[in-house]
Parts: C-alpha cells; structure tokens; sequence
C-alpha cells in the first residue's frame, strides 16, 4: 500500500497547492491513500466545512487535524458527520468529533502533543487505550502526532515502533530530514513541514511576525505570499504485516 501523508495546509495558498499538486501526484506515485493535515486550512488557522470539502474534492482521502480545531466553531457538526475529518484523540471525553477514522481497512489516529502545547490526556496511554481495544487486524496504522516538542515526537514513534505502520509529526511546519524506517517496521518522520509560502515564517507574513516578535504585542497575522512549498512523505506498507516498507520525502514547489 502506497500512502502519502501531508503537511499542515496553511490558508488559500496551501489549499491552491493541494488542488494542483495532489492529483497529479496520485497518478504519478500510484497512491492509495492521502492524507492531509487541515488544521490551518482556513485563514491560516482552523478549518471549515467550506475548505474541508475544497481539499476533499482534491483528491485527498482523509483530514487531520491538531490545536486548531476548535478555531472555526462552523466546522463542529462535521465532525460530528460522517465525512472524513479526525480531531485528536486525547481531547478530554465528551468533545465533538472523533479521533480516529477507519478508511477501508486503514486505522488513521491523530493525537496532540502535551509538551508545549496545553493540558490534554496523555497521548501515550490514549494510543495504548485504542490500539488494545481494537478487533481484527488493520492493514496498516498511520498516526499523525500533531505536537511541538521534538522530543515528544520521538519518543512516542519509539513507543509504538512495530505497533503501528507509521508516526508522522505535524504543527512545527518545518519540515525535518530524519525520515526513517524504525527497529520493529514503523515509519517515522519528525516533522513533515507544510503545505504553505516559501517566503513566511512557518505560513505566515514574515512583516507581522517580526513585529510581533519587536513589540510583544498580540496582533493578527494574515498568511504570506509569494510560491508555495508541498511538504509530504510517501510510506509503503506492507499489508500482511502492517510494517512499513519504506518512507521518503515528498517535496515540490508551486509557483
């Protein structure tokens, strides 16, 4: 099984780059499977029902998510359908949406970092809790850690090695070079960046961070301009055992 696995859509320009880069890429690579990282989809910073459907329509198969979910209140009830869109599964119980999605026969978990990031349930046990309780064997287990801490992100790709096909890190939206087949046949990957302006500070107008950066004064900031980067990572499965093949890099540029 051939899976590509995105990072963070950052605004209108990442939304651009997904409906001109995906599928062609789909054809190109042999894909079975995409998966997309939508948290920042609208404006930067949360996703809608409107560029949620506009990915979909894409050629993507599955959305993620991470801190920003809550961010456009307009997406809740479709969490709440039937459509292809995941929130972290370590929220607290009782928050809408789910946290994991069977697509065919792929489990797709997505879970929060604590690090960094606030007061969630531990990402650790939540995995274990899940992947104990699980009935028949999925042909392959994909996580996107949607975290900030480095650290974190290793250390939760060790503690599930040879239990899941692949841990790939999100939110950072910098991508990072240590693509690797782990000891037991998970794929991992720390961060593996954005969908998003080249010439920004991770998305971002680079002007209005700096300020921000000078001033220490709360603005809002509007995302950057200029030719887009594809972050991604291709992982392939083997479905008899559900251990990764094999995980590379997936970089392109749209101007």
């Amino acid at each position: 099984m051939r899976i590509l696995l995105v990072g963070d859509v950052i605004g209108r320009p990442g939304r651009r780059a997904i409906h001109s880069l995906v599928p062609g890429l789909r054809r190109e690579l042999r894909l079975d499977l995409v998966v997309v990282n939508a948290e920042n989809a609208a404006g930067g910073k949360g996703l809608t029902p409107e560029t949620a459907n506009e990915l979909l329509q894409s050629s993507v198969d599955v959305l993620t998510s991470g801190n920003h979910i809550w961010a456009q209140k307009e997406i809740i009830p479709s969490l709440e359908a039937p459509s292809p869109i995941v929130r972290p599964l370590n929220y607290p119980p009782g928050v809408p949406g789910r946290g994991y999605l069977w697509w065919n026969n792929v489990l797709i978990i997505n879970l929060v970092g604590r690090t960094f990031m606030g007061d969630v349930d531990c990402p650790f046990r939540t995995a274990d809790q899940l992947l104990a309780g699980l009935e028949g064997k999925p042909e392959a287990i994909l996580v996107d850690f949607h975290a900030e801490a480095t650290s974190e992100k290793n250390a939760l790709g060790r503690y599930l090695d040879g239990r899941v096909s692949a841990v790939v890190g999100t939110h950072t939206h910098v991508g990072t070079i240590d693509a690797r087949i782990l000891p037991r046949g998970t794929a991992y990957v720390t961060d593996i960046g954005m969908v998003g302006p080249a010439d920004s500070v991770i998305g971002d107008d680079v002007g209005e961070v700096i300020k921000r950066f000078l001033t220490h004064m709360p603005s809002r900031l509007s995302v950057g301009k200029g030719p887009i980067t594809f972050n991604s990572v291709l992982v392939e499965v083997d479905t008899a055992t559900g251990r990764a093949t094999s995980i590379n890099r997936i970089d392109r540029e749209v101007a």
